[in-house]
Order: C-alpha cells, then structure tokens, then sequence
C-alpha cells in the first residue's frame, strides 16, 4: 500500500469533489459529456504524480537560489524550466480551455484541484502558469480573434508566458494614480512608457515570449480608474509567421528579493526607455485589448480569477504544512502522558499530548475549510457557465461575486496561522531549515499582500460586493446558509446545534451590515471593514463545514470522524471570533479614525 502524501489528502479532494460537491452529475451537463468518473480519477492522479515528481524536489533548491538579474536577464535554477516543461505537456495548462485552442473542457471545480497539487508541492513555480492562465483566459473573453489565435495559442501550448502589469513605483495598489502612458500610432498600434512594479513573472526565459497585459492611459484619458485602459504588450515582436522576431522596448530594471515565494520572478520593468527600440523609435510596442477606457473592466477578469488562485495557494500550502505537522506529530517520541507519574516510562508520541491535538485540529479546520471553500467557488465558475436555466447561472455569478474576496482572504490569514501552528508543533526543528514547515510560513506570508491586500478585499466586500443591487448578493447567500441550516436542523444531533449557532452568526451578518451603512457615510461604514471581512469569512466557513458535515452522513470511518470532529472545534473554538468582530461594527468605535497620525 502506498504511503499518502503528504502533499495533499487524495481522500479529502475525492470526498469534497465526489460526495460533497456532486461533480458527477456536473459530469452529466453538455459541456462536460466527453467527462467521466474515470477522467477525474485519471487527472488527479496524473496531477499528482506531475507534482511529486516535477515540481517538489525542486522547492526548496528554488527557495535557496533565488532567480538573479545579470546583465540585464533573469537567471534560475534549470528544474523550473523542466518542471514547466512536463507540465505543459500533460496538458494539464490547457485542460479546462477550448478544444480548438488545445484544452479538454475539463471542469473548473477538476482543473482547480488537480493545480492544488502543484501549489502544494512548488507555489513558486507553479505561479508561473497560474498567471499565463489566467491571462489566456482573459484574452478568451475580451481580446480579438486575432490576438487570441496569435498570442493565446502559444501560451496554453507552454510556449509563451503571461503577467498582469498593473502597480508602479509610486501607485502601488492605487491604480487610479496609474501613470504609464499609450500613445496611438498611425498603423493602430501604441507606444508605451512608464515603469510597472511587482510583476509576478515579468521577466525570465522559461519560454519563447512573455505576453504582458498592461494597464496604461491613452491621450486626453479621464482622471481616475475611468481613464484606463488595458494593453498586450509582448517581451519580442513576433514575424509574419509567428516566430519572435526583435525585443520589444520592454526592459527589465530589477528583481525584488523576497522573504518566501523565491522562486516567482519578481520584477520591475520599464516600458519606453529606449533599451531596445522596435523600428528604431522608443516606445513599447502594444495592441489595445477591448475598448479604449475599459481597462480594468477587463483586467478584474484576470484579477478575479487570480484572487481565487492567490486563496487555492494559501489553501494548498496549509494543507500540506498540516500534513507534515500530523506526520512529525505521529512519529517525534517525547514527553509522557499527563499524570503520568513514572519518569523512566517511554516517551510517547507528541501527537498524545493535549495541546498538540489542538494545534493540528485548528491546523485541519483551516486548511481543509479553505480547500472546501476553494473548491465551491470553482464549482461556482462551473455553474456560472453551464447551468441549466439562465437563473441558476445568475445565481451562480452572484455567489461567485460575494465570495470571491472571502476565498481570497480567508485561505491567506489563516491557513498562515495554520502553517505558524506547523511550526510550533515541530517546536525548535520547526524554526530550521531542515523541515519544509518554516518555508511554507515564508512562502504564504504572500498571500495576503499580493491580487489585492487584505484590507483591500474588505473594502471591496463591504463597500461594494454585500450592498450591489440592493444586497441581492448577501441576500442569496443568506438563503443558501439557510438551506444548510435547515438540514441540519432535521438531522439532529450536534448538526442541529450547529444549526441555530450558525443561523444567529447569520442574523448578525444582515444586522451588522445594515447598522453600518445605516447613515450612507463610507467614512464610517467602511473604517472596520477589515473586522466585518473577517467576521464574515467565519460564519461562511461554519457554513461550509457544518455542509461538509452533513455529507459525512452516518459514516465512522477515521476519515469521516475527524471532518466531524474539524467541524465540531470550528463551531465552538472558531466561530465565537465572529461575535466579537460583530460587537466592534455594532459599536462603531471611533478609536482609529480620533488617533492623530502625530500619535504613532
């Protein structure tokens, strides 16, 4: 018998695809028909074997040889390359596109946990076909027929690479203050100029061509967001025949050197200086993606998506930090039983001791309520696009559109507390190098700064996302909570006190909501929004485990006691956060906004 991963749980992806999220009968839809049990089974083994073979022998050399710059090229570790190499040629890359464009249909929900594994075993390498995904994707949606068949084409074939270009220097996250500049020329195309910051990606030669979507104004733009619109903008030109002819005036200027996630190339690149100057003018040469001022429109497709990534990343280094903590836990001989009197008794297995139990069980209600919730929002996309009636795919968009900062956030806070607990099981071996705990800390201290920091997704949840159309988004959600609720009521048992817990956390969702934006003042509704984001990620993980829950059903295999024992210490050791988070809100302190800045 094969020893399990400790990459992730196969047994916990096939329950929450198989038994929780039904994704036979999502099998059963037009678009999936070619699809069967089979086909899921076949590409989460081959995920995992890709993964354990490919990409996690390499981690931790990646870690320790971070990309350099020299003479003006990204230098690596040759394992990327090959790594990304075998992955594209899986087809994994392409998996959930078109067949015309090389992909298999391959549902989202199947798509989203067969990359888990690759998150898990290598989040650094893995990033790099995350973002020429989510790039293709969004060339799928707003691009032209051209750029697709051009630029798309090659990068779910693996042979070029896709970034989002989006801060600079001096703009970081407010992107109204966007300063790089397109200016039109007389064949249609644009020139552009200016310097972008933080490009995950930006610069390497894993492949043939960089594809760079970049935000930039057009002469005479509107101030403000409104004025933006979106550019393709590749490292080489390419040739009539599609091979990459010159440099394109793209250059890069550095990489930044990060605390973990060393092994994502992190640059900036300057746009126009003249390095390189394609027809002997300065200038970046780009093609306008979707219509001039419709830049972020278009860019949140690719920002969305890549929120839900940046939380299936968290997600995946929780539960792979948490499976090492269990297997160190199982097997690390020390200290003996509580009441034990004996001193020359033989020491017992960590994992005997109290305290250790609750590390790994609030490490387990983490990690696997992030993957649960990942998941969902992946069945969501699913729904969104296929479902049967034009309701239930607005529905599914709805959900989707609440949730989406939830499944960014929450994954990133706290399956990081989940990998701090890792460390603190693993106690002073925990803080060396020698175990992989201590790099999974560094490398998900990322994700809750980059596609949006944390407070920024709160903004974005209680400033727009809870109040859109009259709360119709919060209005569906609280609907689908109750339908669990329900269920469990009839089910009886600890389910039905969970019940009532999780309709009271609810009522204060909708209470809490209306009491901040009782006056209309974003001043003051939005000055907690970090609490009310937080406060809300919790009661829809109850949610989410008290629904895994009942999909145990009467089962007492190992397996199925411990999601209900996972379930079980997230009402009553979790769940109690929400409240207090809710009594803050309720109270509208004003103790952050009465501190003067002088004060600090």
């Amino acid at each position: 018998m094969a020893t399990p991963s400790t990459l992730l749980s196969r047994e916990d992806l096939d329950f929450l695809l198989h038994h929780w999220l039904d994704v036979g009968g999502l099998l059963g839809r037009p678009r999936y028909a070619e699809h069967s049990r089979e086909t899921v089974d076949a590409v989460l083994e081959l995920s995992e074997q890709l993964a354990t073979r490919h990409f996690a022998p390499h981690n931790k050399l990646a870690d320790q040889n971070e990309p350099r710059m020299v003479d003006g090229r990204v230098e690596m570790i040759p394992e990327v390359g090959r790594a990304l190499a075998a992955f594209a040629e899986s087809g994994l890359l392409a998996a959930p596109m078109e067949p015309e464009l090389g992909g298999a249909r391959l549902p989202r929900v199947v798509a989203t946990a067969c990359f888990a594994w690759f998150q898990a075993a290598n989040i650094g390498t893995a990033a790099y076909p995350m973002l020429t995904r989510g790039n293709a994707a969004l060339l799928c949606a707003h691009g032209s027929r051209g750029q697709i068949d051009t630029w798309v084409r090659p990068m779910l074939a693996g042979r070029f690479y896709g970034t989002m270009c989006l801060s600079e220097p001096q703009a970081g996250s407010a992107l109204a203050d966007v300063a790089t500049r397109a200016e039109p020329q007389p064949d249609g195309s644009y020139r552009l100029f200016g310097t972008k910051m933080w490009i995950s990606g930006g610069d390497h030669e894993l492949g043939e061509n960089i594809v760079h979507l970049v935000l930039a104004r057009t002469p005479g733009a509107p101030a403000g967001v409104k004025g933006l619109s979106l550019f393709l903008v590749p490292k080489y030109l390419l040739e009539p025949d599609g091979r990459t002819g010159d440099r394109n005036d793209v250059s890069l200027v550095g990489l930044n050197h990060k605390m973990g996630y060393r092994g994502t190339t992190n640059a900036v690149l300057a746009f126009g200086e003249g390095r390189h100057t394609p027809g002997g003018a300065p200038g970046a040469v780009g093609e306008l993606v979707g219509a001039e001022h419709s830049g972020l429109a278009c860019m949140f497709h690719m920002m969305n998506e890549a929120r839900i990534g940046v939380g299936a990343g968290a997600a995946a280094l929780g539960c792979t930090a948490y499976l090492k903590a269990v297997e160190y836990a199982r097997t690390r001989l020390q200290g003996r039983p509580l009441g034990d009197k004996n001193p020359s008794g033989p020491p017992v297995p960590i994992i005997e001791h109290p305290d250790v139990r609750r590390m790994l069980l609030a490490q387990k209600a983490y990690a696997e309520g992030a993957m649960a919730l990942i998941l969902y929002c992946a069945r969501l996309v699913d729904d969104k696009e296929t479902a049967a009636t034009a309701q239930d795919r607005q529905e599914a968009a709805r959900l989707l559109d609440i949730l989406t900062p939830i499944a960014k956030s929450w994954p990133s806070q706290w399956c990081l507390e989940g990998n701090h607990l890792a460390i603190q099981v693993h106690g002073g071996y925990g803080y060396t190098r020698d175990y992989d705990v201590e790099q999974h800390y560094r490398d998900n201290r990322l994700n809750p700064i980059h596609e949006g920091t944390h407070g920024i997704q709160a903004l974005d949840l209680l400033g727009r996302r809870a109040i859109r159309d009259g709360g119709a988004a919060l209005a569906l959600l609280g609907d689908r909570i109750a339908d669990t609720a329900a269920r469990a009521r009839k089910a009886g048992g600890d389910a039905a006190d969970f019940a009532r817990e999780l309709h009271a956390a609810w009522s204060r969702v909708q209470g809490v909501t209306a009491t901040v934006w009782a006056d209309g003042d974003p001043a003051r509704a939005l000055v907690h929004a970090t609490a009310y984001l937080e406060a809300v990620g919790h009661v829809v993980l109850a949610w989410l485990w008290l629904d895994v829950h009942l999909a145990t059903g009467s089962a007492d295999s190992p397996f199925h006691l411990g999601k209900r024992a996972a379930c079980r210490y997230f009402f009553r050791h979790e769940l109690p956060k929400a409240h207090l988070r809710f009594d803050l809100l309720e109270s509208r302190d004003g103790t952050v906004t009465e501190t003067d800045p002088g004060w600090l």
